[in-house]
């Protein structure tokens, strides 16, 4: 054991954010701390760290063991590079090389004991440096730098001239340089792009420390830790395995919880039934047998019910005009400001597709959702919308807001038909609840503002939907109503996301935008990754250092339609296969069972049925070697 917290309460005013919480970690474990937004997971770091103070209880730390922490906001400053701020990591291998050179300078003019001590001393250092990775310390810093998408040109940039998400991913790399014993990253994975995420996943795995993370990236959580520590009101509770098996153990203690709850209530209401029997005898032996139940009855601990978070609020969205079959056709698109970001970009999106946008930071998504919404205007190329397309579009500015408004008026200004109940039941989807609703619009956070915004959008009665980030800000629990929102959803959804584990779950196609131009694959985010090296190298492979539009060398709309036709066929081969082999698997074991019935004496002494099951197993023989042929011509 590495880390224990033992009954660390923390109470704000009358709120008591954090009740006992105790849990330990193991040396070398990955573990998260999940929960709804404000259920105190960054308190819960920050008291480990000791930058806040428990109430109650203590924060045990194996003695000698180091700790690092990685926060959500930033305050990084100075005259210093990036790559500068991160070569301060490496301080004391930086001093202990300047001393081995000193020493190899002393060591020339020196003779005897003086040469002995000399030489003595630089192999304790070489020694020390080496365990340190000191040959190697730039090249870390490096990598590290690129694998949390630096590019060399940006390694100059002084730390001063950076946004707030940079300014994250410096400190970041400072921190996984430090090589502390114990991580603790709270939403390391924002402002990270999928690449970035990726190589983070991978790091952490092999990273010799403890790690403890607030996130709420399922799909990262799921690729690295082993623990999940849930917070729900104030309550704390620790499972073993990742984030979905912690979502699937959840679920069976909620129904076994709320199991016993309903159990427990209808023996109440038993209870209770018979004493008030007993008593309307009037006598006195019944009386004192309704006494002595009434009795049992009030030392009975009353389970509280359960609280069902993912099921008490359902957004449910239905497009008012159901638009024509084709809803957006895009032809020979560019855009370039000092360098392109792409070229001759040629789809079509069809009513019912739920289609997901990814690609790098920079890479132009954005800007592409912005000129299909006629809010920026191409270099080149034509868009089309279908007949009846309406489009619904969110977007990370959320510009669509009035500020002077509450959040309850905003609602039921734009939608004047919705119940009270129904407008709160929106806002508390997306986190607004109680006195929330009357904040003003001027008053909210940036991400409050964006929930707002899409819960708004989330009633607009549009059948297009266009979506930039829509998951930014939203609990684990909101991403889940959302998903399933959207998957009911009969329109069509075009978004950008970086959250791999709500594209997974709610994309029927993915475009992915590399190298100046879309790559097509008919699939969700795991097909993608199945998918994407031999794709990649087929239809978008990398135009080399210079990035003109002239040159890029991007698919025609021909060549588009015939990849998309191309995965369509490999699909459909695939179900075939998979059909074909259940096929062949029933057939065969009704085969082995009719060879055990011919066994048996009952059977092969009835002429009749030994003759029919004899009958059916010659049928079968020639079934199957028709199977056997069709699935050796899908194999080829």
């Amino acid at each position: 054991m590495i880390l224990a917290c033992q009954n660390i309460t923390k109470s704000f005013g009358i709120n008591e954010i954090i009740k006992s919480a105790s849990f330990h970690i193991e040396d070398h474990e990955k573990a998260a701390i999940v929960g709804m937004n404000g259920a105190g997971k960054s308190t819960l770091l920050k008291i480990i760290i000791g930058e806040l103070r428990a109430d109650d209880g203590e924060v045990i730390i194996t003695k000698g063991k180091s700790i690092g922490y990685l926060a959500q906001q930033q305050m990084l400053t100075g005259h210093h590079t990036i790559y500068e701020e991160l070569l301060e990591v490496k301080r004391d291998v930086i001093d202990m090389e300047e001393k081995l050179r000193t020493l190899e300078l002393d060591m020339k003019h020196a003779s005897g004991k003086e040469l002995e001590q000399l030489m003595e001393t630089y192999h304790r250092t070489s020694l020390l440096f080496e365990q340190k990775n000191g040959y190697a310390y730039k090249s870390e810093i490096v990598g590290v730098l690129k694998g949390l998408g630096f590019t060399k040109e940006d390694f100059t940039m002084q730390v001063d001239t950076l946004s707030g998400g940079q300014k994250t991913r410096v400190a970041l790399g400072k921190l996984l340089l430090s090589n502390p014993d114990i991580i603790l990253l709270d939403e390391p994975t924002n402002h990270l792009d999928m690449n970035s995420i990726a190589w983070l996943e991978t790091y952490l795995l092999n990273y010799r420390g403890a790690v403890i993370i607030v996130a709420h990236d399922r799909y990262f959580l799921n690729r690295v830790v082993t623990k999940v520590i849930e917070m729900d009101n104030g309550n704390v509770m620790t499972f073993q395995g990742n984030y979905s098996a912690y979502a699937e153990k959840k679920r069976q203690l909620r129904d076994t919880q709320l199991k016993a709850y309903l159990n427990q209530q209808q023996e109440i209401k038993h209870q209770e039934e018979v004493i008030a029997k007993l008593k309307s005898f009037n006598r006195e032996k019944s009386i004192r047998r309704a006494e002595s139940r009434e009795k049992m009855l009030d030392k009975i601990e009353v389970l509280e019910r359960p609280i069902e978070l993912d099921t008490e609020i359902k957004l449910k969205l239905e497009p008012k005009i159901t638009s024509g079959n084709d809803v957006l056709t895009v032809e020979n698109l560019s855009k370039s400001y000092a360098q392109c970001l792409f070229s001759d970009l040629n789809f079509m999106i069809y009513r019912g597709e739920r289609v997901a946008v990814i690609g790098d930071n920079g890479t132009g998504k954005t800007t592409l959702l912005k000129i299909i919404n006629q809010l920026e205007e191409a270099d080149s190329g034509r868009i089309t919308l279908g007949s009846k397309v309406h489009i619904g579009y969110y977007d990370q500015e959320h510009q669509v807001l009035h500020k002077e408004k509450t959040l309850f008026e905003e609602l039921s200004d734009a939608y004047p038909n919705l119940t009270n109940t129904e407008i709160r039941n929106i806002l508390a989807a997306f986190l607004f609840t109680g006195d929330d609703v009357f904040k003003r619009i001027a008053d909210l956070s940036g991400g409050e503002r964006g929930r707002v915004s899409l819960a708004k959008l989330m009633l607009s009665k549009a059948n297009f939907l266009i979506l930039d980030e829509p998951t930014n800000h939203l609990d684990i629990t909101s991403k889940e109503i959302l998903e399933e929102a959207l998957n009911r959803y009969t329109g069509t959804v075009l978004y950008v996301s970086h959250d791999r584990y709500f594209i997974n779950q709610t994309a029927t196609r993915i475009l992915d935008l590399r190298n100046q131009t879309l790559v097509n694959y008919i699939g969700n985010y795991d097909y993608y990754l199945e998918k994407k090296d031999e794709l990649t190298a087929v239809y978008a492979p990398s135009a080399g250092e210079d990035t003109t539009c002239a040159q890029t060398f991007a698919s025609s709309r021909e060549d588009w339609e015939r990849k998309k036709e191309e995965q369509a066929r490999e699909r459909k081969r695939q179900n075939d296969m998979k059909k074909t082999e259940q096929k062949i698997q029933e057939l065969e074991a009704r085969d082995a069972a009719i060879d055990e019935l011919l066994k048996k004496e009952e059977i092969y002494t009835d002429i009749a049925e030994c003759t029919r099951l004899t009958t059916e197993k010659a049928t079968l023989a020639e079934e199957l070697e028709l199977l056997y042929e069709q699935w050796t011509e899908l194999a080829e």
